[in-house]
């Protein structure tokens, strides 16, 4: 099963979606698309999902795709999930900036995801993931603490 998460941005994030549409991907896809409006004869298709629903779809994905938002990407990394992620792009007002480009980019760099831009071929994208081996997510909660404390001086 593959998971679709399009974060909660209140911008129409409609290009990932008709990509998926158009693609030879005959999985079972189940899509939480906020604030995006799409009909598909692909996808099952909700608005908004209820956090318990969301977790189970989470864990029981073979792939999750996503926007490039560090809270969706991290969920899928604690999970060690397999994650096709595609930054929201500005200049189609799907954001306000291209941050998600840094965010996903950092994350591939990593081996933690497979980045999915612009000009890439979903296709291709997604036959990649089938066999892909995301390295295990460490977190750096001890360097942040640290950082922390020396911040407020304890």
């Amino acid at each position: 099963m593959i998971f679709i998460t399009l974060g909660t941005q209140d911008k129409a994030f409609t290009r990932l979606l008709k990509n998926i549409e158009e693609s030879n991907i005959d999985d079972k896809i189940i899509a939480q698309v906020g604030y995006t409006s799409f009909n598909s004869s692909k996808m099952e298709i909700y608005k908004y999902i209820d956090k318990e629903d969301f977790s189970n779809y989470l864990n029981e994905a073979d792939i999750i795709i996503c926007h490039g938002g560090v809270g969706t990407i991290m969920e899928a990394l604690k999970l060690n999930k397999i994650i096709i992620a595609c930054p929201r792009l500005a200049k189609y007002n799907e954001h306000q900036n291209d941050h998600q480009i840094d965010i996903v980019k950092t994350f591939a760099e990593k081996n933690y995801l497979i980045p999915l831009y612009e000009n890439d071929d979903l296709n291709e994208i997604y036959q990649k993931a089938l066999s892909f081996k995301p390295n295990k997510f460490i977190p750096n909660n001890d360097n942040f603490i640290s950082k922390l404390s020396t911040y407020l001086g304890i």
